[in-house]
């Protein structure tokens, strides 16, 4: 896999540099509430821009139906990013239209244009390969003969779309450098994690973790299990849940996870139970087996937080991935700050795995730093984790 140091080394001074960063932002109206993302593509932007190339990136924001729509504008990202840089940001207002070629054709050595969504471009989720295939015909026409392709978005490299996969069949392509940290970092999970090995699982549904709990449930000595999911392996060992989140048709295999994994899984013994899902809800902290009939678990209980604090004590390497509660209302915010409070003070190589667990550290004023690593790839890790291979990467190493 080429990289952008190989890059850099070829002299990128006045040539035009198409990169795909994963700047998938959360929005309040036009107001970023979670940066992190922007924050992480700038090293590998501001090392093409202080080495004198043309830099045009390509990104999406949120789902819109392949159509322009104002409320998934990029233009927001476009201010940040031209903050954080320190320089100011051409953005154009259509993908691969005049707006697109008028934009990159203005900039000078060292100038940085933002494209508008590229999910504005209904070809570019398209299943359709040559529809995709014309799309990054399109953008490499925009950056010209001499142009190249880094590909810096963790995030989107297990979609097999054109920003991500079609145009590093058409351009020089290269690695940036948070995709190497990305990759580096699930490596050491995956090949030979120091031990023990503990997994913090949470989010709403066992189904979008099924899959990487079998896969790391042969690898890990400890997997707690919080947020949403707990509700259905609890229902697994024949508890009432009232009115929690609960998918029926995974209790049986959540019983037949608990029976294979014996005490490697653990579950929480008590949780915050509301009878409303608001900030303003009625609220009681109940052990596991008295959840009131009609009121819904919506955070791990204190004492859940100091057994999963004890369970992390001695490991050596933690993965987390997926909030223990609805951390955005206060009152659910307690389970998900103790535990990542937990984490942050391990010696261990800790890894928060992107999505809602990277929002939350930031959102509750934790210390970035206090980890190993905060993966820009919620969607992207899990995959990796479950061994499958991720289009973004697999092009790069062709």
């Amino acid at each position: 896999m080429k990289t952008l140091e190989d890059l850099l080394a070829t002299g990128v001074s006045g040539r035009t540099v198409l990169v795909r960063p994963d700047l998938n932002v959360p929005l309040d109206g036009a107001r970023i509430t979670d940066d992190g993302r922007i924050r992480a593509s700038v090293p590998t932007l501001r090392a093409l821009i202080d080495a004198g190339a043309r830099v045009v990136v390509i990104a999406h924001l949120g789902r819109p139906k392949g159509a322009p729509d104002p409320a998934y504008s990029l233009a927001p990202v476009a201010v940040r990013l031209g903050e954080l840089l320190g320089i100011p940001v051409a953005a154009a207002t259509d993908v691969v239209g005049d707006s697109a070629r008028a934009t990159v054709t203005g900039l000078a050595d060292g100038g940085l244009a933002l494209l508008e969504n590229v999910r504005f471009d209904p070809r570019e989720t398209a299943k359709d390969a040559a529809e995709r295939g014309a799309l990054a015909d399109e953008l490499a026409a925009l950056v010209g003969a001499e142009g190249a392709f880094v590909s810096d978005g963790f995030g989107v490299m297990h979609r097999g779309q054109a920003s991500v996969v079609d145009i590093a069949r058409r351009l020089p392509s290269y690695a940036g450098t948070l995709v190497l940290a990305e990759l580096s970092t699930l490596r050491r999970l995956t090949e030979a994690p120091s031990r023990p090995y503990a997994v913090v699982l949470g989010g709403s549904k066992v189904s979008d973790k099924l899959a990487v709990i079998e896969a790391l449930l042969p690898k890990v000595d400890t997997l707690l299990v919080g947020g949403g999911m707990c509700f259905t392996f609890l229902a697994a060992q024949g508890m009432s849940v009232g009115a929690s989140l609960l998918e029926p048709d995974m209790v049986e295999v959540c019983a037949r996870l608990l029976k294979t994994a014996g005490e490697t899984i653990r579950l929480p013994r008590d949780v915050v139970v509301a009878d409303e899902f608001s900030a303003a809800a009625n609220t009681r902290t109940v052990a596991v087996e008295s959840i009131p009939e009609g009121w819904r678990g919506l955070d791990i209980g204190p004492d859940t937080v100091r057994d999963f604090a004890a369970a992390l004590a001695g490991a050596a390497t933690v993965f987390w991935n997926g909030p223990m509660g609805v951390f955005e209302l206060a009152p659910f915010a307690a389970g998900t700050r103790g535990l990542a409070a937990s984490i942050a003070e391990l010696d261990a190589f800790s890894v928060v795995g992107g999505g809602d667990s990277a929002a939350a550290v930031r959102l509750l004023g934790l210390p970035e730093d206090a980890f190993s690593h905060i993966s820009t790839g919620g969607g992207a890790s899990l995959e990796f984790l479950e061994g499958k291979t991720l289009p973004g990467v697999a092009v790069l190493e062709t």
